[in-house]
C-alpha cells in the first residue's frame, strides 16, 4: 500500500479511509490551520509592534482580539497603525472562512464520499 499525503483526498471510486486514517487526516488539517493562525498572529503582532510601538504582549492582545472577532483592544495613535488595523480586521473576517473551510474539508469530504461509495460496485453514480 502506497503512502499517501494527508491532504490528498481519495477518489470517489476508492474505499473511504478507516477511522484511524481519518483521524490522522483531521490532525493534519487542524495542524495546518493552527500553523496558519500562528503565522497570521505573528505578522499582525509585528505590525502593531513596529507601527504603533506596542510591547509584544500588547501587540499579541490586539492581534488576537481582532483575529477572534472581538475588536481592537487599545486606542491607536499613529495613522499607519490605524490603516494596518483596519486592513487586518478586513483580512481577519475573510481568514475565518479559510480556516473553517480547511477544518471542515475532510469532514464534508468523508460524508459525501460515504454517500457516493458503493461497497460492492465501487461507484453508484456511474
Amino acid at each position: 500500500m502506497e503512502k499517501r499525503s494527508h491532504f490528498k483526498l481519495e477518489h470517489r471510486k476508492e474505499r473511504p479511509l478507516s477511522q484511524r486514517e481519518f483521524i490522522s487526516r483531521m490532525g493534519a488539517y487542524v495542524a495546518a490551520a493552527l500553523l496558519l493562525i500562528f503565522g497570521v498572529l505573528a505578522i499582525a503582532m509585528s505590525g502593531y509592534h513596529y507601527l504603533e510601538g506596542m510591547r509584544w504582549i500588547d501587540a499579541f492582545l490586539s492581534a488576537a482580539m481582532i483575529l477572534g472577532g472581538m475588536g481592537q483592544a487599545s486606542t491607536l495613535t499613529h495613522d499607519s497603525a490605524k490603516l494596518f488595523a483596519g486592513s487586518y480586521a478586513l483580512f481577519s473576517g475573510l481568514f475565518f472562512f479559510v480556516i473553517a473551510g480547511l477544518i471542515l474539508t475532510p469532514i464534508i469530504h468523508r460524508i459525501l464520499h460515504r454517500f457516493h461509495f458503493d461497497e460492492e460496485g465501487g461507484d453508484i453514480s456511474s
